[in-house]
């Protein structure tokens, strides 16, 4: 078994192990909490009215959100992490807010469960509009 330094001067077994460790305490991480969302109440987001289609929305990855617009001038939004498994949702599509890990759809007007494996629906929050924009928090 080589005892070669890697890249970084330690060992190669350590730096493996050590790898390994940070791989799977970042995938424990992901997993915990799935139910919840990382949003603090004093974070908000800032959107054009017009990039929220009517009958639709938009997924902001960034922010962990997802704006709706199921009516014209009615805004709602919602955490983005699936309450499954945690995993974040990726569209919105056809009057629901899907997760593309296991199927789930919630609602776009009031983010219920449209479609199971999730049972809870997801959470809300504050949407205020001021012209043509719309403050999230």
């Amino acid at each position: 078994m080589s005892t070669l330094p890697s890249p970084t001067g330690m060992p190669r077994r350590t730096f493996l192990a050590a790898t390994c460790a940070t791989g799977c305490l970042a995938a424990a991480g992901c997993s915990a909490g799935a139910a919840t969302s990382d949003r603090s109440t004093t974070d908000t987001a800032r959107i054009a009215v017009s990039d929220v289609p009517v009958g639709g929305g938009i997924v902001l990855p960034a922010q962990q959100l997802v704006l709706t617009q199921p009516q014209a001038g009615v805004f709602r939004a919602f955490s983005a992490v699936c309450t499954h498994q945690g995993c974040n949702v990726s569209e919105v599509r056809d009057g629901t807010i899907n997760c593309p890990c296991h199927g789930s759809r919630y609602s776009i007007t009031d983010g219920s469960v449209v479609r199971r494996p999730a049972q809870e629906p997801l959470p809300t929050y504050a949407v205020t509009r001021t012209g043509d924009f719309l403050t999230i928090s």
